[in-house]
């Protein structure tokens, strides 16, 4: 347990930095939180703004212009020309020009460009801005999602993990965890890892499959969570699987990589850049399976709800609300199961992939 307690910090500290890289697209003009919502261009550019990463962490706004957010803000800190560190209260939602050491910032499609008093953002042809980028290293709030996430599978496991000491049968948060911990390492780790070596991986796997599970649950939640939702963190969590084949492959690994045994030289050559190929296109079906689900999961809840306004003209508010309630509660209760199946997929194929690295040549 204290493994797998080391495996959660260790993830959730490598996640921490893997956001800021990124490849959110600019293609989508700026939100503005003031303006009413109720065409369907500005319904998809409403999803599309709440399924990104926030500086801020914003509960729901009321009123109308100037709108009033209710939540709190983050803290943002950025290196450009020496480090910066400041409140993203200072921002107001995007709204206006933060002045730090003697610079100016905005924000624009929830990046920081440096610019000037006005607040001006300089764009090329293509529509991108051309504003000098500071290396952000902010706590976002999907950060906040991670530490969160983080600190509460520590806190369960060193639970469950005490719980131990005191007599054979967990108590508390611990008779909810063992049943999983117990299906992880009888139906995933041993069965495509083996007897001899299920042990070294269990605790990777066990943060692995926790982790996504509870991240999935709290994307559920009000208050709006999408970490599993951004390719950053997805592609995070899939290089710790990529590099732990790479580093824990045997010979017999690398060998029908390299020189397929039994196969005739022609066709070594031949499948040689096939195999190496494969050795990138698994870690790539992990992170985009696990991205892709998820965000569409969230677009059709959130879809579902903006019935109530696209509807409205055709059936009236109450039959429009009601119709978008009924099919909007159906779709999380199999976003419930979704996220589960996720965490059990991405924990089942990286213990599949570490099996066929640590496989013994007769296997």
């Amino acid at each position: 347990m204290l493994r797998t307690s080391f495996s959660i910090a260790l993830v959730s500290i490598f996640a921490l930095l893997t956001p800021k890289f990124s490849f959110a697209s600019e293609g989508v003009e700026k939100h503005d939180e003031s303006a009413q919502v109720d065409t369907p261009e500005e319904i998809n550019e409403y999803i599309q703004h709440h399924l990104k990463d926030s500086h801020d962490f914003t509960l729901f706004s009321y009123g109308s212009e100037p709108r009033k957010h209710f939540g709190f803000p983050l803290p943002v800190i950025f290196i450009d020309e020496g480090i910066h560190m400041f409140m993203s209260s200072k921002f107001h939602h995007g709204e206006t020009v933060a002045e730090s050491n003697g610079k100016h910032y905005a924000l624009y499609h929830g990046k920081i460009y440096r610019t000037n008093e006005a607040g001006d953002i300089d764009l090329d042809e293509a529509g991108h801005a051309t504003n000098v980028k500071p290396l952000d290293i902010s706590i976002t709030k999907n950060v906040v999602g991670m530490l969160l996430a983080g600190l509460l599978l520590i806190l369960g496991f060193r639970s469950l993990a005490n719980s131990y000491k005191k007599g054979p049968l967990p108590t508390g948060v611990g008779r909810v965890l063992e049943p999983l911990v117990i299906y992880v390492r009888d139906e995933i780790a041993k069965p495509n890892i083996g007897e001899k070596r299920y042990k070294d991986f269990s605790g990777f796997l066990l943060t692995v499959f926790f982790y996504i599970w509870l991240l999935n649950l709290m994307g559920m939640t009000p208050l709006g969570f999408n970490v599993t939702g951004n390719i950053a963190i997805t592609v995070c969590l899939a290089l710790f699987t990529f590099f732990i084949v790479q580093f824990s492959g045997n010979k017999s690994y690398w060998v029908h990589i390299f020189w397929m045994p039994g196969v005739p030289i022609i066709m070594k050559i031949i499948l040689m850049p096939v195999e190496v190929l494969g050795m990138l296109t698994k870690p790539f079906s992990l992170l985009i399976r696990l991205f892709a689900n998820m965000t569409a999961g969230h677009f059709v809840v959130m879809s579902l709800i903006a019935l109530t306004i696209t509807l409205k003209a055709q059936f009236g508010v109450v039959a429009s609300t009601s119709m978008s309630f009924v099919l909007a509660f159906f779709i999380s209760m199999i976003e419930l199961l979704v996220a589960f199946l996720q965490a059990y997929i991405f924990t089942m194929l990286s213990a599949l992939f570490i099996g066929m690295a640590v496989a013994d040549d007769h296997h």
